[in-house]
This record gives structure tokens, C-alpha cells and sequence, in this order.
């Protein structure tokens, strides 16, 4: 049940992200030249976003311009461009943190400028989540 729960809240949520966009004057023309990059992201405490429900999400826009709930979306998008995607990134060296095991899940699904992306990571506990760069699982 929490699997449909995250499912259905994943797909209003990126649906939203990408659709928004497209009302009023956009459907005559294309709004911009750049790909899209439309992101929804979720977190929650569990060891796997199949077994854990989310305890918060955001949307995050980059193109054209940053935009979305992520509370630091100018940042976050200028960060994933620096390291080329979700994938590419990776901790930073002056942050120091427990050996306490509190795992935390984030996911993130969308389209990642232009290509479907569907990324989950799971991490010790809350400070080696936001070891990974300064801003994207920051909300």
C-alpha cells in the first residue's frame, strides 16, 4: 500500500512539474530551446523507497530557468549542471559525520535535461545525505 501511496504521489507531483509549465500561451509556441529538466524528489527514513513513506517532497525545475518547491532550486540545478547528474554526485571531504545508523531514502524521479531519470540512494543517516553536495537533498 505505501508502494501506491508513493507512486501516485511521484506521478501528480512530476506530472505537475512538466505540465505547468504548458498552460496560457506556451501551447502556441515552444517556450524555450533548452531541454527539460523537471525533478521530483521525496525523502523519508527506511532502509528502501519501497518500504518507506515519504516524508517529504519537492519539485525542482532547471530549464529554462530554476524554479519549483525546492527551497534552494537556483542552487540545487547549478550544482546537478556542475556534476553532470544525479549519479555524478559525490560527498564532500570537509564534512565529518557519526557512524550512527539512521538510514534515510531519497528518490528522485523526471526527465533530466530531456532523458528519464528514476534515482534512488539510501544513506547512513542525515548528515552523510547532506554530505552529498550543498543543496540538492537539502529541503
Amino acid at each position: 500500500m505505501r508502494n501506491t501511496a508513493r507512486w501516485a504521489a511521484t506521478l501528480t507531483l512530476t506530472a505537475t512539474a512538466v505540465c505547468a509549465p504548458l498552460t496560457g500561451t506556451a501551447l502556441a509556441a515552444p517556450a524555450s530551446l533548452y531541454a527539460p529538466s523537471a525533478l521530483v524528489l521525496t525523502t523519508g527514513h527506511g532502509e528502501s523507497a519501497a518500504a518507506t513513506t515519504p516524508q517529504r517532497a519537492v519539485t525542482l525545475n532547471c530549464a529554462p530557468t530554476p524554479s519549483g518547491t525546492h527551497p534552494a532550486a537556483a542552487l540545487a540545478c547549478a550544482e546537478l549542471r556542475a556534476a553532470g547528474g544525479l549519479d555524478a554526485l559525490a560527498p564532500r571531504s570537509d564534512v565529518l559525520c557519526t557512524k550512527e545508523y539512521d538510514p534515510v531514502v531519497v528518490t528522485v524521479d523526471g526527465v533530466w535535461q530531456g532523458k528519464r531519470v528514476s534515482f534512488e540512494r539510501t544513506f547512513a543517516n542525515e548528515c552523510v545525505k547532506t554530505s552529498y553536495g550543498t543543496s540538492v537533498f537539502a529541503f
